[in-house]
C-alpha cells in the first residue's frame, strides 16, 4: 500500500534523518516511528471529508472514490427546484450539523428540511482493517416533519471515480430499475479491489405508479463517464439529466395526471450513457419514498478481515453512539459539573459538527509571486497583479463554515484545534502537520487555502489570490503550545508506560489518538519534524513584517517593530480583524500592537520546544528576543494617556499613537504576556469590565461602545461579540491571573466568572431558539450573525463549559 502512508506522513518522516546535526531517532526506533505515522493515516484514509455537502464521503487520496447525497421534496414538480446537495444558507434548513462524530469511525448528523417536510439523520460508520483503511456504511434515515402532510421524498445516492480504476453495476440490468440490495464492484491502483452493496429498509413504502415502465418500488439509476476532475459537480450533471428525461415523459403525458404524481417522472433513465471507448465513472441511484424511509450504503474492501453488513452496522452504530457519550463525558466532564441533558447535547453538537467540518482538498492555488517578499508596499501600490496557478497540493484542515467557508484558514485553523486536540490529539497533530508542510522556502504560507476548482466556486475571484508578502496571525502556536504543554505534563507517565507500546498497539483506534502523549519516541518525533519549518516560519514573519523605527524617529530600547502588510483604507485583513480601526489613510510607518503580542507569543512558543529539543543555543537566541519584544511592546504600544496599548501611525512624519480600544488592544492580555503584578494589567481589566468600553451581557465586544468607529460600516470586528477572542481572554485569567496571587486576581476571577456565565448563556440559548451556532452575536441583543452553522471557533464554547484551557 506505497500511498496509505501519504505525502506528509513520509516526508516528516523523513525529515527526521536528513537534520544537520545527529539524527533525532534511534535507528532501533526508526520502525516503531514509521509503522506508527503509516498506522494513523490508514485509521484516517476514509471519512466524511467533503464537509462543504450535506453528506459526502472521501478518502485523504489526491485522486478518489468519492461520494454524496441528493435528494429533493417529490411531492411536487417545485421541489425539484430546491435539491439539496451543497450546504446552502439558503436553503432554510431549520437546523442541521453533526450530533455525533468521533473524527476517526462514527458521525451521526440531523438535518431538518422542513421547507422539504423531511428530516434526514445520516449515519457513518468505518470498521478498520485490512491495508485499504478498512469496511465503511452509510445509513440514511427520513421521517416526515408533519406527519399531517403527505410526505414524498427522491433521494440520490451517487459514487464517483476519479483517476485510474472502474465501477461496475453487478446486479441484474432491468428498465424498471433495480432490485434490493443493488451492487457494484470495483477498483482502483490505491483502494484495491471494493464492491458497494445499496440495501432497503424494510418497511419503506414506495409510490405504485408505473411511468414507463419504471417501477419506483425499485432502485433508479444512470451511469455515465464525465471529465474526473468534474465529479463534484455531482449534482450539476445528475439532476439536468433527471429533468430532460422528465421532459419527454411529460411530452407524452396527461398534463393533469402528470401534476399528481411528479415523482414518477422526476426518475433517471436505468441505463448507461456510455458512448464508444468510454467507461461510466459516475453512477447515480435513486429511491423514491412516501413517508419514512431508511435504506444502508455498504463499501467492502477486499482486503478487510471483517465485512460490514446490515446486521453489523446496526449493532455497531449502536455501540459506537454509547461509546461517544462516555467518551465525551470522560473528556470534558459537563455532566459532572452539573450541566442538563440538553446542554450535554449542545456541547456533544459543537464537538462534532467541527469535526464533521473536517475535509481533505487538493488542487492548485493561486498566488502572485511578481513582488519579492521584502518590498515595501509603497513601492508597488496600484500595481496590477500577476496571479499564476501553483503545482497541486493536498490540504487535510478543519473548516469554519460548512455552507460558508468550507476551506482552510489560517487564522482559523490553530482555534479549531484547541478542541479537536483535546479530544483526539493524535488528529489534531496530523491536521498540524499537514499545515505546517505547506510552508514554503522562505517560510511563507497562505492565509486562505482555496485549492481546486470546487473550492474557487464558493470564492469571489478578486479574493482568490493569495500573495507571499502577507501573513495572518499564527495561531497555529496556540494548539501547538497545547500539545508541548500535554507533553510536558505526561513526561512522567510516559516514561513508564513506554514499553508498554507495541506494534500491536497501532490496531487499537482508541489508542492512537494518544500515541504521540504516550510514547516520548513519538512525541520527540513529531516534535522534530515541525521545528525547522516552524522556526523558518517565524524568520519569515521578523523580516517581512518588520516595521520601521529609525526611519521615523521612534525611540525604542532595541529594535522589535511589527505591522501588518496588506493594508487597505478601512482594512487590515492580514491581521484576521478584517474592519477593525486602525490608522487612516494607512501608510508604511504604522506599527501593530496585535502583532507584536503574536510575535512575542510565538517566540515564546520556540522557545518552550527548543528546550523540549535540548537546543541550548536556540533557547538562549529565543530568550533574549522573547524580552526584547516584550520591552518594545510597552515602550512603542502602551498609551499612558489612554491606558490602553494602542497601535502607531505616522502624522506629519511623527510617530503617534493610535488608540481603539477592542480586541486589538486586548491581545498582551489574552496571549499571557502581561506579568500578574503589571499595573497594566489593572487598567485593561477595567477596560474589559465597564460598560461603557467592551463589557454587554452576551459576552466582549470586539470594539469599545466609546469608539467612534463603533458599529460602522460593516460591522464585522467593530462591535459584535466573537468568540475566538473571548475564548482567549477567559483561558489568560484562569491560566495567568485568576488563580495566579497578584493584587488583581480576585477581580480577574470575579470577571472570568461572570463572562463565562454570559457567554454560555447567549451561545446556548440562541442555538435552541434557531438550531445553530453563528459566526458572531449581536452586543446589543446576543442574536446570532452571519454566516451558520459557524462550528469554527464558535466551538471553543465548549471548553469554556468543561472550563478546560491548558
Amino acid at each position: 500500500m506505497p500511498r496509505l502512508v501519504g505525502l506528509v506522513g513520509l516526508a516528516t518522516i523523513a525529515s527526521l534523518f536528513m537534520q544537520p546535526t545527529q539524527a533525532v531517532v534511534d535507528p532501533e526506533n526508526v520502525e516503531f516511528v514509521l509503522n506508527a505515522d503509516r498506522a494513523a493515516n490508514e485509521s484516517l484514509l476514509w471519512g466524511t471529508y467533503r464537509p462543504n455537502l450535506y453528506f459526502g464521503t472521501r478518502t485523504r487520496l489526491p485522486e478518489s472514490l468519492m461520494s454524496g447525497l441528493i435528494w429533493f421534496d417529490a411531492s411536487n414538480f417545485q421541489g425539484f427546484q430546491r435539491a439539496r446537495h451543497a450546504c446552502d444558507q439558503g436553503d432554510g434548513i431549520q437546523g442541521y450539523g453533526y450530533q455525533k462524530h468521533d473524527g476517526r469511525t462514527y458521525a451521526m448528523q440531523k438535518i431538518n428540511d422542513a421547507p422539504s417536510n423531511i428530516a434526514i439523520t445520516t449515519e457513518f460508520i468505518k470498521i478498520p482493517g485490512g491495508e485499504h483503511g478498512g469496511d465503511w456504511g452509510v445509513r440514511i434515515h427520513g421521517i416526515p416533519v408533519d406527519n399531517q402532510h403527505p410526505s414524498t421524498t427522491s433521494i440520490i445516492y451517487y459514487f464517483g471515480l476519479e483517476g485510474e480504476g472502474s465501477m461496475d453495476i453487478t446486479s441484474q440490468i432491468s428498465r424498471k430499475g433495480l432490485r434490493s440490495p443493488v451492487r457494484i464492484e470495483g477498483d482502483t491502483p490505491d483502494l484495491g479491489d471494493f464492491e458497494i452493496e445499496i440495501v432497503d429498509g424494510p418497511l419503506n413504502r414506495n409510490p405504485t405508479q408505473v411511468v414507463d415502465g419504471h417501477d419506483l418500488s425499485r432502485t433508479q439509476w444512470w451511469g455515465v463517464e464525465v471529465d474526473d476532475k468534474q465529479i463534484w459537480r455531482a449534482k450539476d450533471i445528475i439532476m439536468p439529466k433527471i429533468l430532460d428525461e422528465a421532459r419527454t415523459r411529460l411530452s407524452r403525458a396527461n398534463p393533469e395526471e402528470a401534476m399528481t404524481i411528479p415523482f414518477s417522472y422526476l426518475t433517471l433513465e436505468n441505463a448507461l450513457s456510455e458512448n464508444e471507448g468510454e467507461v461510466a465513472n459516475l453512477y447515480a441511484f435513486q429511491k423514491v419514498f412516501h413517508g419514512e424511509f431508511q435504506f444502508d450504503v455498504l463499501f467492502r474492501s477486499a482486503s478487510s478481515q471483517e465485512k460490514i453488513s446490515v446486521d453489523s452496522i446496526s449493532r455497531k452504530l449502536l455501540q459506537k453512539k454509547d461509546e461517544f457519550r462516555e467518551r465525551f463525558e470522560k473528556t470534558f466532564h459537563l455532566k459532572e459539573k452539573g450541566f442538563s441533558n440538553k446542554e450535554i447535547e449542545f456541547g456533544e453538537f459543537l464537538l462534532s459538527n467541527l469535526l464533521g467540518g473536517i475535509g481533505y482538498f487538493y488542487g492548485s492555488s493561486i498566488v502572485d509571486r511578481s513582488h519579492h517578499p521584502m518590498q515595501d508596499e509603497e513601492t508597488f501600490a496600484g500595481e496590477h497583479t500577476r496571479p499564476q496557478f501553483t503545482s497541486p497540493y493536498s490540504l487535510f484542515t478543519a473548516t469554519p463554515s460548512r455552507p460558508f467557508f468550507p476551506r482552510g484558514f489560517y487564522w482559523d485553523e490553530g482555534f479549531h484545534q484547541l478542541v479537536i486536540g483535546k479530544w483526539d490529539n493524535g488528529l489534531s497533530l496530523d491536521i498540524i502537520k499537514h499545515w505546517i508542510s505547506l510552508i514554503d522556502e522562505n517560510g511563507w504560507v497562505g492565509r486562505e487555502q482555496i485549492l481546486g476548482e470546487e473550492a474557487r466556486s464558493k470564492v469571489p475571484p478578486e479574493f482568490q489570490t493569495q500573495f507571499p508578502h502577507y501573513a495572518n496571525p499564527p495561531t497555529l502556536y496556540l494548539a501547538i503550545k497545547r500539545y508541548v504543554d500535554r507533553v510536558s505534563s505526561h513526561r512522567h507517565a510516559i516514561f513508564e508506560e513506554t514499553a508498554q507500546l507495541t506494534f500491536g498497539s497501532f490496531d487499537d483506534p482508541v489508542l492512537l489518538n494518544d500515541l504521540h502523549l504516550e510514547s516520548p519516541v513519538l512525541a520527540r518525533a513529531w516534535l522534530d519534524s515541525v521545528y525547522p519549518k516552524l522556526r523558518l516560519n517565524w524568520q519569515w514573519f521578523r523580516a517581512t513584517q518588520r516595521g520601521h523605527l529609525d526611519r521615523f524617529g521612534r525611540q525604542a530600547p532595541h529594535d522589535e517593530a511589527y505591522r501588518w502588510r496588506g493594508r487597505t483604507p478601512e482594512h487590515t485583513l492580514t491581521s484576521g480583524l478584517d474592519d477593525y480601526p486602525r490608522g487612516e489613510p494607512p501608510n508604511i510607518g504604522e506599527l501593530h500592537a496585535d502583532l507584536m503580542s503574536w510575535m512575542a507569543f510565538a517566540t515564546r512558543l520556540l522557545k518552550d520546544i527548543a528546550s523540549e529539543l535540548d537546543k541550548p543555543d536556540d533557547v538562549a537566541e529565543y530568550t533574549k528576543i522573547e524580552s526584547e519584544m516584550l520591552e518594545n511592546l510597552d515602550a512603542l504600544h502602551w498609551s499612558e494617556e489612554e491606558q490602553s496599548y494602542c497601535d502607531q501611525t505616522i502624522e506629519q512624519g511623527a510617530p503617534v499613537h493610535v488608540c481603539h480600544k477592542g480586541y486589538a488592544s486586548l491581545m498582551p492580555l489574552v496571549l499571557g504576556l502581561l506579568p500578574p503584578d503589571s499595573p497594566k494589567l489593572g487598567a485593561i481589566l477595567e477596560t474589559i469590565r465597564s460598560e461603557d468600553e467592551l463589557w454587554s451581557p452576551y459576552g466582549l465586544r470586539s470594539l469599545s461602545a466609546s469608539d467612534p468607529y463603533y458599529n460602522t460600516g460593516e460591522v464585522y470586528w467593530r462591535g459584535p461579540i466573537w468568540i475566538n477572542i473571548n475564548y482567549l481572554t477567559l483561558q489568560s485569567l484562569y491560566n495567568n491571573y485568576m488563580n495566579t496571587p497578584g493584587p488583581y486576581q480576585a477581580r480577574a476571577k470575579e470577571i472570568y466568572g461572570e463572562l463565562r456565565n454570559n457567554l454560555i448563556r447567549t451561545v446556548y440559548k440562541d442555538y435552541r431558539k434557531t438550531g445553530y451556532v453563528w459566526e458572531q452575536y449581536d452586543d446589543a441583543t446576543g442574536q446570532g450573525q452571519r454566516s451558520h452553522p459557524f462550528t469554527g471557533w464558535t466551538s471553543l464554547v465548549l471548553l469554556i463549559m468543561a472550563e478546560q484551557y491548558a
